[in-house]
């Protein structure tokens, strides 16, 4: 890809975000997408591989601030024509003819000369778009050399048990990624043949494309900016020297974790181009609700049904736990919905160990038995005291009103 095809791409538009996106909802975009193209969700679509590529492509720049700086940085730059016009003696003619030639700019730079350090810190535009275009600094062999970057970051997801959450669970984890073709190990030919060194570029990977006045370092359209070309390609990456690979690992999940939880595993991600460092791979963690168990923070919430009479007389309960079961005494005239603490019984996170939090609710019975409903009602006819006696005042009240105003 050239430096001009590389600047024109508009990542913003891949991830469908807008130039001025947090790096949150640049996140929650590429998530998105990424699920729904994963090679794994649509095998053998190519166009979803595709899609998946360039999604990919657009995070790994965008995710990143020094990157995201540069792209913005080079794309305004371009894009407002800086360079046009460029020339020297000539003032306007082709590059090597007094013309301006960007590879120059992108080379040499950094070495102290006409945009150089002094310029109000534009001496990073070597570093700048080296940094883009994957193209080494100053003194790199052919103007080829990659430079050392870390590699993608992946995400993949898995979902637990609500015990698993609370405890801490240890969990297979399937990647699909690119990695080296383990027929060719990433030469690309056939085994027992050599790829040959590129005639258009003898080998560096560069060519040198005019434009105006000033000159494009771009790959070389031959070989692809590898350097070299496959007569008889790989029969298992066709030439492509990487193929989509599941990598099995496994992890654990710590206890305490929360549903929507992303836990980072550092180094885990795909190799850095050029040796660098690997990325980083982030696990998104599903947690399946508990039919009995709910959870706030750090507590565990349990409601628990009981009758009238077990409230108006007192009871003790045994209500379970995570890890068994507890007595829990309820005394005489207890209101419905009132909450008891369990100490020490909700989930341990960092150290500090939340409670179970028990609400009592009152079953009121769909049916009723011939003498459970005579006892009923002997005990209304009993009861003496207003369960309501606040709003029979209020009512009393108003009734006395409306009678003297009618007088």
């Amino acid at each position: 890809m050239s430096a001009k095809d590389y600047y024109e791409k508009d990542f913003y538009k891949e991830l469908g975000v807008t130039k001025t996106a947090s790096g949150d909802e640049i996140k929650k975009a590429y998530r998105k997408l990424a699920r729904d193209l994963h090679p794994d969700k649509n095998p053998g679509n190519k166009q979803a591989e595709e899609r998946f590529k360039a999604v990919s492509e657009a995070y790994d720049v965008l995710s990143d601030t020094e990157k995201r700086k540069e792209y913005d940085e080079a794309r305004n730059l371009m894009a407002s024509g800086a360079f046009r016009g460029f020339g020297g003696a000539g003032g306007g003619g082709p590059a090597g003819a007094g013309g301006f030639d960007m590879n120059d700019l992108f080379r040499n730079a950094s070495q102290g000369g006409g945009m150089g350090a002094g310029a109000g810190g534009m001496g990073g535009l070597g570093d700048l778009f080296g940094g883009l275009f994957n193209r080494g600094g100053a003194g790199a062999p052919g103007g080829a050399r990659m430079r050392p970057q870390k590699g993608a970051d992946l995400e993949t997801e898995v979902r637990i048990g609500f015990a698993d959450s609370v405890n801490g669970v240890t969990v297979p984890l399937g990647i699909t990624e690119r990695s080296t073709c383990p027929t060719c190990h990433g030469i690309g030919a056939k085994p027992g043949t050599s790829p040959r060194e590129c005639p258009v570029c003898h080998g560096t990977g560069l060519t040198t494309r005019n434009q105006g006045s000033f000159a494009f370092s771009e790959p070389c359209a031959n070989c692809h900016g590898t350097g070299s070309i496959i007569d008889d390609p790989c029969p298992t990456c066709h030439g492509e020297r990487t193929v989509l690979q599941t990598r099995r690992l496994t992890t654990r999940i710590p206890a305490g974790v929360s549903d929507g939880q992303r836990i980072k595993l550092a180094g885990k991600g795909e190799p850095g181009p050029g040796g660098g460092p690997n990325g980083d791979l982030y696990v998104v963690v599903h947690v399946t609700p508990d039919e009995l168990f709910g959870r706030n923070g750090d507590n565990l919430t349990l409601t628990v049904p009981v009758t009238f009479p077990e409230l108006a007389l007192g009871t003790t309960l045994t209500v379970p736990t995570l890890s068994g079961s507890v007595s829990l005494r309820v005394p005489a005239g207890t209101s419905n919905g009132r909450k008891f603490r369990v100490k020490g019984a909700g989930v341990t996170r960092k150290g500090v160990t939340g409670d179970l939090i028990v609400s009592v609710d009152v079953a009121v019975p769909q049916k009723l038995s011939g003498a459970a409903k005579d006892a009923l009602e002997s005990f209304a006819q009993a009861q003496t005291a207003d369960p309501r006696e606040a709003i029979t005042r209020a009512l009393r009240s108003r009734d006395g009103a409306v009678t003297g105003n009618s007088s």
